[in-house]
């Protein structure tokens, strides 16, 4: 297993929309246990492939993380079925947006459809917390990123601030 580089905002590869997994095989496997690997160490709750510049529709996650144990979720070329409800996301963030987080309008329910690690279809209702996670790491195999689901004023302030963090770079 690997630690792989975690892609940020601006990088232009965080906008692809994320092409399908049509063969489950050993070098799948490898990419999702270096995402895990990668996740758990950054730390964080969730991952999709394009975030660490592999343009596959992927996603690992894992919301139930205490006392060192593991729950790992796959979701292969996942997407969102159904959504209802709204609820709002306070102070998310995200590893490919450092140093950035704020709150966010999401569904309150969303029904999710893929294939697991193995290749079997999984289709899910999701709600709260494990709803929020799923349509953040779909939205990056969307091209999305949670910066464009705020309002125009906040996401300017937060690019102001990058320009200059990155002219003292």
């Amino acid at each position: 297993m690997s630690i792989l580089e975690i892609v940020t905002y601006p990088d232009k590869r965080l906008r692809r929309i994320s092409k399908p997994i049509t063969n489950i095989d050993g070098s799948v496997q490898k990419m999702i246990a270096d995402m895990a690997e990668t996740m758990y160490k950054a730390p964080g709750l969730g991952l999709a492939a394009i975030q660490v510049g592999i343009d596959q529709a992927l996603i690992v996650y894992d919301i139930d993380q205490s006392e060192g144990k593991h729950a790992l979720q796959v979701l292969i070329n996942p997407r969102i079925v159904e959504a209802e409800g709204e609820f709002l996301s306070e102070n998310e963030g995200c590893l490919s947006v450092p140093d950035f987080r704020t709150d966010v309008k999401r569904y309150a329910r969303v029904l999710v459809e893929g294939v697991d690690a193995d290749g079997n279809p999984r289709r899910f209702e999701a709600d709260g917390f494990h709803a929020l996670v799923l349509q953040h790491e779909i939205d990056h195999v969307n091209g999305k990123l949670f910066i464009d689901r705020i309002s125009a004023l906040k996401r300017e302030l937060y690019k102001r601030q990058l320009r200059k963090k990155l002219k003292k770079a």
